[in-house]
């Protein structure tokens, strides 16, 4: 039974920090310090949000991982509480499956499971394999320094999404800059739903075309459902958008950022380089999804009844933020946890989440990474950045962290 709403406990304004959190100069790989001091603290602590809501931001990994399991949390957008990370749009702005609840996210989540099962995203290597070498030949045979994230971080997981979904690479620049404006949160409303409403009509389209005439991808096994009553057009259009952003935004700035990580450790980087044994690599780009975190604004639901946690109750209706960046720095999962260590046991992270919404496209994710780790590195075993690390842009206004540009040379 669900209990009454309550709504969330007033607190002081002096005592409540501003979520997001900033952080700190010259640590650009390490969560806020503020979420760091929370989590030593207490398992939950109040954050204020943008719009002065004030929801429960879980610091720790014991009580995350709880939490995206138990099903009176939920992923619902538009549910009253919900601690959105900016006004919500007309309409909204659901992105698909990934905020909604069950049944409605399981029936739609299964008719894209298939393409992303391990047996089938691994039979993607060679082509995978082909195109970060074929990357790789355009930058060594170009001029140098060149921004990594440009010439190879971005178009590599970008070339392999078109593929699986049958979307042409040609259009990269339409859908790169309109996934730009969705996920920065800083965004307007009015100009995220012009995003949103272009990218669908853009999939739309090549929806239409597939129902026309089928091909041996992704999106035209959306048109068949289409056609066999399974789905409305809208929705297989708002799965296409969904995968086609999430398939090359967080790999893209993963490549990146992991990149630069390995550069400022150049120990671990050796250690990559100089080593041909597959265990190492699988183990690095664990400990590398831990350590960095890219989804940094944290993971948002609401509670649909009361919860006792961590010795506190969590009321019906009010919001929770699951922060896996300090999630996945918690000592009591991960020993020594600031220190880079690409030899540890680090497969328990939650950088994909937990529960039924963990990430749909993981085991693509992770054959990308090791590809890319175990390849970029011993190919240009000089690489180097080409300017100071101060002077490259972070990207601390969206929803993906990362870098906008990383300088580099050999």
């Amino acid at each position: 039974m669900t209990s009454t709403v309550h709504p969330p406990v007033s607190e002081s304004p002096s005592g409540v920090p501003e979520f997001p959190m900033e952080r700190a100069a010259g640590c650009p790989f390490d969560p806020p310090p503020t979420a760091t001091a929370k989590q030593k603290e207490a398992p939950l602590a109040r954050v204020r949000l943008w719009d002065g809501s004030t929801p429960w931001l879980v610091t720790r990994y014991a009580e995350q991982r709880a939490l995206l399991a138990d099903p009176r949390v939920s992923a619902d957008i538009t549910r009253p509480g919900y601690p959105n990370g900016a006004p919500l749009p007309p309409g909204g702005g659901s992105i698909s499956f990934i905020l909604m609840d069950d049944p409605e996210h399981a029936r739609l989540r299964r008719m894209v499971t298939a393409p992303f099962a391990i047996k089938r995203v691994q039979a993607l290597r060679p082509a995978i394999q082909k195109i970060v070498d074929e990357l790789i030949d355009t930058m060594l045979a170009g001029p140098k320094p060149v921004d990594l994230v440009d010439a190879f971080a971005l178009p590599m997981p970008s070339l392999v999404i078109c593929e699986l979904l049958g979307v042409p690479y040609s259009d990269h620049d339409f859908f790169q800059n309109n996934s730009k404006t969705i996920i920065n949160r800083d965004t307007e409303p009015e100009r995220r739903v012009a995003a949103m409403q272009a990218l669908n009509a853009y999939l739309d389209e090549l929806l239409a075309k597939k129902l026309a005439a089928p091909a041996d991808d992704l999106l035209s096994g959306l048109a068949e459902r289409v056609k066999g009553g399974e789905l409305t057009r809208q929705e297989a259009a708002q799965m296409g958008v969904l995968l086609l952003i999430a398939g090359h935004e967080t790999t893209a700035n993963m490549i990146a950022l992991g990149t630069l990580a390995l550069l400022e450790h150049p120990d671990q980087l050796a250690l990559l380089r100089d080593n041909d044994d597959p265990e190492l690599v699988t183990s690095a780009v664990e400990e590398l999804l831990r350590y960095l975190n890219i989804v940094h604004n944290g993971r948002r639901r609401v509670a649909l009844e009361d919860i006792d946690i961590a010795g506190r109750t969590v009321r019906a209706g009010e919001g929770l933020i699951m922060a896996n960046d300090i999630a996945n720095r918690d000592p009591d999962a991960f020993p020594e946890p600031d220190r880079l260590d690409l030899t540890r046991d680090a497969r328990h992270h939650i950088a994909f989440g937990f529960g039924i919404h963990q990430c749909l496209g993981q085991p693509l994710a992770r054959l990308e990474l090791q590809i890319v780790y175990s390849t970029l590195y011993r190919r240009i075993p000089t690489l180097q950045l080409a300017t100071d690390i101060d002077q490259i842009p972070f990207k601390h206004d969206g929803s993906v962290y990362g870098v906008y540009e990383l300088p580099i040379t050999w």
